[in-house]
């Protein structure tokens, strides 16, 4: 249990994509089918494809009605945390209780891997918003930005994208994740276009790497690099903007969660991982608020053996 009391719910945190999103957390940190390069948290750990309860419904859904019994409502409860939500096994009963828990819309972020098992698609039908992702038009390119688990093959992941929007009657939201000088150029981009056509999600966001990755060559487009792109695609497309930070609706508790870190950082530097345990707090959490440090220079990150640490900014 962290130090908050919160071990699997945390937030409302905010998100480019869903506003104010309380997050739920159904994997142990990074167990995930996928060791994407692009990644915020870092390397996989345990690269997977096995479905089990990895963390107990009851235990979840405990957690999550005492958030909600707080003065903060949220503008989406977003399944999704430190790994691939669709791991776990009891996702479908999840969220079947949440909609009979609250009026709040649920959202299940997955990179899209298992939408090709029955059992996958139908534990998601009762969500209001999927948001998978896209984010290579070819297998080479697949295994070279995802580097997915050895049993998963590029075209069953993107069949079974296909196959689960056309069933679900729910929104897809489909994010398609550039890197610059590998799939953030035009011949590629058509590769995904050619996909995105067949998927035909509501609505497609285009994304690029605005946190430090988990290799240092996964390289950000710009928005006007994206802008350039966006004409590929078909239907309604949404550049990702970065969240402005308004430090007058920066909430005190937001605040006092900075200066925590930042007395941290003054001892010495830490990896994400490092904060989030020190601290009691959630890695998401972490790196949402690492980044508005960053933005106001008031900490760096550098890599050491391979490994990501942040540390005090120059004054």
């Amino acid at each position: 249990m962290s130090a908050s009391g919160f071990q699997y719910v945390y937030g409302p945190v905010p998100s480019r994509r869903l506003g104010r999103s309380l997050g739920i957390d159904l994997v142990p940190f990074k167990t995930c089918t996928y060791d994407c390069v692009y990644c915020q948290l870092g390397r996989t750990t345990n690269k997977t494809i096995k479905r089990k309860e990895y963390v107990a419904v009851e235990e979840i859904l405990a957690e999550l009605e005492r958030k909600l019994a707080g003065e903060h409502v949220p503008d989406y409860i977003g399944i999704a945390g430190s790994g691939e939500p669709t791991l776990n096994s009891g996702i479908g009963g999840l969220v079947n209780k949440i909609k009979a828990l609250t009026d709040i819309p649920v959202a299940v972020l997955t990179n899209g891997s298992l939408l090709w098992m029955s059992e996958v698609q139908d534990a998601l039908m009762g969500a209001d918003l999927v948001l998978p992702s896209l984010d290579a038009g070819d297998d080479p390119l697949f295994q070279y930005v995802n580097r997915p688990h050895g049993e998963l093959s590029f075209e069953r992941m993107t069949d079974g994208i296909a196959a689960f929007t056309r069933r679900f009657s729910g929104k897809v939201w489909l994010e398609v994740f550039l890197l610059g000088g590998v799939t953030g150029i035009p011949a590629e981009v058509e590769k995904i276009a050619a996909i995105v056509r067949r998927i035909q999600p509501a609505r497609v966001q285009l994304n690029s790497v605005s946190r430090p990755p988990a290799e240092e060559f996964a390289l950000p487009l710009s928005i006007n690099q994206m802008l350039a792109l966006k004409d590929f695609f078909p239907g309604q497309v949404d550049i990702i903007p970065e969240i402005e930070r308004d430090s007058a609706k920066v909430s005190a508790f937001a605040q006092a969660r900075e200066v925590d870190i930042l007395a941290l950082l003054s001892r010495r530097p830490c990896t994400i991982n490092d904060i989030a345990k020190g601290l009691g707090l959630h890695q998401n959490v972490v790196v949402k608020t690492l980044e508005h440090l960053r933005g106001d220079g008031k900490v760096i990150e550098e890599r050491i053996g391979g490994s990501l640490y942040f540390r005090l900014g120059q004054r």
